[in-house]
């Protein structure tokens, strides 16, 4: 047998296949941990860059539309943190259900809303994925449960979710993910617990971009080994800045969890470039150094751009084409959400229920006329 699949993989070199070498992870509670190679063709290549590449521009031009206040409220970008996010998808399939707190545009991207939606749902507009009702930290699609605004309470929606699939027997598996700040959150533990407990098909992802809302991750935790702190889960840390270690490390523990094994805990070691939110510089608490610094020397889109040209996978003047499809794509979704118009006052009310009206309720809807419901 080894003899059958030697030579297809010798054959395949010819059309763009490498492998490469990442870093070995940390492994908590597991005798073996994801393969320390990983395959990657050119077409895997080309979308992954492409996905990353347009979660960079569509957060850049959130990021220029907010300082131009036509973005209002909280916004929360993801960029730097592309290759967890393209990562994670390449590892599950589309049926797996995903579940973020509120830095969730890439999410939603990845999970198949158009960046036209997204950022007519951040300035507000009818076009937008949720009609303009929900904003940054409220998106949804089909197997995507949204970004969630209170810190750290979609991981027992997570685990709600997960809990339904084994249920339903369906083989399908839950990612919820959290960051480094929720992780000292009680509601975690009390989730990693039940999960254990019922063997629940749900892998904790632990995005730890190394600050929370403006504090390093040593001056808020006695241990900064996140992907431990599941006790009897077990767990894996590795590289949330390339892109393959993601998705090798996705497809390890979603094995794991559809094995009937339980759930895992992943911690992928990240940054973001921006402050936690639109209202915070993001240098009070870190240096613009250290900032440009991971950002010469670890950019995960720089990373792949790299690895692809070094290998011939892709020319110099390709990705350069990409770039200009992708920019031009961000510039027609800006224009889109800028000219879409707001829901009308009559909408904001509808689709609260799924499938009935609402209850007339006094004082809950101003723009509902009070009517006597008295018996008499």
């Amino acid at each position: 047998m080894s003899k059958i699949l030697k030579y297809p993989l010798l054959l395949l070199r010819n059309f763009f296949v490498i492998f490469c070498h990442f870093f070995s992870c940390d492994l908590h509670g597991l005798e073996e941990g994801p393969a320390d190679t990983a395959v990657l063709t050119r077409d895997q290549g080309l979308s992954y860059y492409r996905c990353m590449q347009t979660i960079r521009r569509m957060e850049l031009k959130a990021d220029q539309l907010y300082k131009q206040k036509i973005i209002r409220g909280f916004c929360h970008l993801y960029d730097g943190q592309e290759a967890c996010a393209a990562g994670i998808e390449a590892g599950i399939e589309r049926t797996d259900h995903v579940i973020t707190a509120y830095r969730a545009h890439a999410f939603t991207y990845t999970r198949g809303v158009s960046v036209r939606e997204i950022l007519a749902e951040l300035t507000g507009r009818q076009g937008g994925v949720a009609k303009g009702k929900g904003g940054s930290m409220h998106m949804y699609a089909p197997h995507f449960y949204g970004g969630n605004g209170i810190v750290g309470a979609q991981v027992p929606l997570g685990a709600g979710i997960a809990l339904a699939c084994q249920y339903q027997g369906n083989g399908q598996i839950c990612v919820a993910l959290y960051g480094d700040g929720a992780a000292n959150q009680g509601q975690l533990f009390e989730t990693y617990n039940m999960a254990a407990l019922w063997k629940l098909p749900c892998v904790f992802v632990c995005e730890n971009n190394r600050y929370g809302m403006g504090t390093s991750v040593e001056r808020a935790a006695a241990s900064t080994d996140y992907y431990k702190r599941g006790d009897f889960i077990p767990g894996l840390r590795v590289d949330g800045m390339d892109v393959l270690c993601v998705r090798e490390a996705t497809k390890f523990a979603a094995d794991h969890c559809r094995s009937g094994k339980g759930p895992i805990l992943m911690e992928l070691q990240t940054y973001r470039y921006h402050g936690h939110s639109m209202s915070d510089p993001g240098v009070s608490y870190r240096t613009r150094e250290e900032v440009q610094e991971v950002r010469s020397k670890n950019d995960p889109i720089s990373l792949l751009k790299e690895r692809m040209l070094s290998n011939n996978m892709a020319s110099a003047e390709e990705l350069k084409e990409i770039d200009g499809e992708i920019r031009k794509e961000v510039d027609d979704a800006a224009q889109f959400a800028t000219s879409d118009p707001e829901p009308p006052l009559d909408d904001l009310c509808k689709y609260i229920y799924h499938n009935s009206p609402p209850v007339q309720v006094r004082g809950t809807n101003p723009w509902a006329k009070l009517q006597s419901v008295s018996s008499s």
